[in-house]
């Protein structure tokens, strides 16, 4: 007995002493930090923060590697905990939601494939490519439904996805597992952002309208007696839905599907009516809004362009501030448009309306006299965004007092007639870029020269052999010690204060970004392209820039630099400024504009957060190959309803303007001819008669 007690003693002290000496050997280290954070945390690890559970999402916060917002599961409460365990601070984080973007049910679409047998999407996709001649319509069978974790999707009896927002936490769990891509996370910022791609359920009018404004959507709430919604729906893609109803060229209703039956659905007069109905109401519709960031963002021109880009601003939780040279803000909508078509009490309508959503307009200001890019900058600004207007920005004072907007930019014929007796002198600094001016490029050379040039470079978008200029004449300007670089377009200005230092081009040809030292640069166009303005990269980093823009004004000398916004993805191949597909001299219709201005404000966006100027994949473009019918089936034709008018002679006496606009029953009636189409899809007579009687 005392034997065996000895034993298991000595055996006892033996394994203790292992284990403390396999303590010491095997001790794994765990970091306090994690250890209180995932103490905070629900322990649901569902994955909504792209990690497998709640430890390796604690641990990935510790390391700042994942932000303390990042559980879906949790709250603001939650966040606030885990930043203060952390030692930092947090913004307000805007909340995600899912969101199906297919329109058509799956139980009525054409079909393909059989299943099977097969009860899941992705194995569905996989084997057959999918059930529907719909290259991106839903399979229908409900995998992501299965796979929330938070019971936030139901399939509804036609076989699509139904999101309950009350539950929905914009984990993105189901947007991972669907292999069409049918459902998705949105918001404000990311739809604002949003350019639309060859996976996306777009429509041939949505497609072929430059806001891309989701047109069937708008229709569908008219069509049920709602237009404050229709018009909630059109602001998310345009600000001026008054205006637009009004002067709007309606590229949609050229692709209009009603085309292969009778003629287009009246899109343009519909957003009119809804638009009407808000403003005669006085009550208005706005969309919704980014939670606020407080960083300044200063938008010069208050033109359709101008004003767009910063309402879009706006909805992006900045500050934006627009300040326009003339004393009333609209540009060209103001001045250039009869008042018959468009009368000034209407365009001030929308431009209140822009205002109601956060933006403030100083008018009488000109940038170049009453303040400029670089004391923006320093009075707290992220960013100055130059969308300085159409032809008349400039052509309409040639015989005036020349400004410099933009440090060391001139436009080419300012600088050909800084020559002329009376004209006023411009004096260019050191070396200077000229962009394009190949005609008359020997006679800029000179006067180049002549005010103050101590070298001059070219650049030429195209190729040598293609210039508009003889080979004579090129000789003869390097001869004269001008330099030339053919497939060559401006991408960034960079400069500190109220000079310009240095011009980057785009080499076409070597594909590569190169600087050249520059004190001018000078553009062969008729007025300033858009650009926007940052403190240059290395002066501040981005938390350091939105205490700077909370903190108002700064003192001392600032570098900066000038970029392009990105491109219309119509013209994602081009490169550079000044390039075919920008709008050298003007915007075709002001439609055009505020798709430009929208796209401004996101690429500001994207800068201040320092995100990458890029198109997404499968954007769509003037090239893209999409799915499209060429007939329709079980579709009878509908007469269209003509918009009412007035006698010439009734205007202004009886009416302000020529065309009186829609009445409910009308619009309504019109409304109904929408097929409701998807991006193949639609929906036949019969259907509609249906859906009707049951809405």
């Amino acid at each position: 007995m005392i034997d065996a007690i000895l034993m298991m003693g000595g055996l006892g002290i033996i394994i203790g002493s292992g284990l403390a000496v396999a303590s010491k050997v095997f001790y794994v280290y765990v970091d306090p930090t994690v250890e209180k954070i995932e103490g905070l945390l629900p322990g649901a690890n569902c994955g909504g923060c792209g990690y497998p559970g709640c430890g390796p999402s604690a641990e990935a916060m510790a390391k700042g590697k994942l932000s303390p917002g990042a559980c879906v599961a949790g709250g603001s409460d939650l966040a606030e905990a885990i930043a203060a365990v952390m030692g930092v601070a947090i913004e307000a984080k805007e909340p995600d939601i899912a969101r199906p973007g297919c329109t058509y049910s799956v139980s009525e679409a054409a079909r393909k494939f059989e299943y099977k047998g097969l009860s899941d999407c992705q194995a569905a996709s996989f084997l057959y490519g999918g059930m529907k001649v719909c290259d991106v319509g839903c399979l229908g069978l409900g995998s992501c439904m299965r796979a929330c974790p938070f019971d936030a999707i139901v399939m509804s009896d036609n076989g699509l996805p139904v999101v309950i927002e009350e539950n929905c936490t914009g984990c993105g769990t189901c947007e991972r597992v669907c292999p069409k891509n049918i459902i998705k996370l949105s918001s404000v910022t990311r739809r604002i952002l949003q350019e639309y791609v060859t996976d996306d359920c777009t429509t041939p009018c949505q497609r072929a309208c430059p806001a891309g404004i989701n047109i069937c959507e708008y229709i569908r709430h008219i069509d049920e007696g709602n237009p404050s919604k229709a018009v909630q729906i059109i602001k998310e893609r345009n600000p001026f839905p008054t205006v637009i109803g009004r002067i709007c060229p309606r590229p949609c209703e050229n692709e209009c599907r009603r085309n292969l039956v009778d003629e287009p659905v009246a899109i343009n007069f519909l957003k009119r009516y809804a638009s009407d109905m808000e403003m005669n109401s006085k009550k208005r519709s706005q969309p919704f809004t980014a939670p606020a960031t407080n960083r300044k963002i200063a938008v010069v021109g208050g033109g359709a362009e101008g004003l767009s880009a910063a309402f879009f601003a706006a909805r992006l939780g900045h500050s934006p501030t627009v300040y326009e040279a003339e004393d009333r803000p609209g540009g060209l909508l103001r001045k250039a448009i009869a008042s018959y078509r468009l009368p000034h009490d209407v365009l001030d309508w929308d431009i209140e309306g822009v205002r109601e959503i956060g933006v403030e307009i100083v008018t009488n200001a000109v940038l170049g006299k009453h303040f400029t890019v670089s004391s923006l900058l320093n009075d707290g600004f992220e960013a100055v965004l130059l969308a300085s207007g159409g032809f008349d920005s400039r052509a309409e004072r040639l015989g005036s007092e020349i400004e410099e907007p933009v440090p060391g930019v001139h436009l080419l014929v300012d600088v050909m007639k800084a020559g002329m007796a009376g004209s006023t002198k411009i004096r260019l600094n050191s070396g200077v870029v000229v962009a394009g001016g190949a005609e008359i490029a020997v006679s800029a050379a000179d006067m180049c020269k002549k005010l103050g040039a101590s070298s001059v470079t070219f650049l030429f978008p195209d190729s040598r052999e293609k210039l508009e200029a003889d080979d004579v004449a090129l000789d003869q300007l390097e001869q004269s010690g001008a330099k030339i670089v053919c497939n060559a377009s401006v991408s960034m200005l960079a400069g500190e204060d109220n000079l310009l230092s240095a011009v980057r081009y785009e080499d076409r040809e070597e594909r590569s970004s190169k600087l050249i030292d520059a004190g001018s640069l000078v553009i062969d166009t008729g007025r300033l392209p858009e650009l926007i303005f940052r403190k240059a990269p290395g002066e501040q980093g981005q938390e350091e820039a939105a205490a700077a823009s909370s903190a108002g004004p700064s003192a001392g000398p600032v570098r900066w630099e000038g970029l392009q916004p990105y491109k219309n993805p119509f013209y994602s191949e081009e490169t550079g400024l000044l390039t075919s597909g920008g709008p050298i001299t003007d915007y075709s219709a002001a439609i055009r504009a505020i798709a430009g201005g929208r796209r401004s404000a996101a690429s500001v966006h994207m800068l201040i957060n320092n995100m990458t100027l890029a198109l997404p994949e499968k954007a769509v473009t003037a090239d893209t190959i999409m799915q499209d019918v060429d007939g329709l089936e079980n579709v009878g034709a509908i007469k269209r309803n003509i918009m009412p008018t007035c006698a010439v002679s009734e205007v202004p006496v009886r009416h302000p303007e020529i065309e009186l606009g829609f009445e409910e029953e009308a619009a309504r009636t019109e409304a109904f001819r929408c097929l409701k189409c998807g991006i193949i899809c639609y929906t036949p007579d019969h259907r509609r008669r249906e859906l009707k009687k049951t809405g």
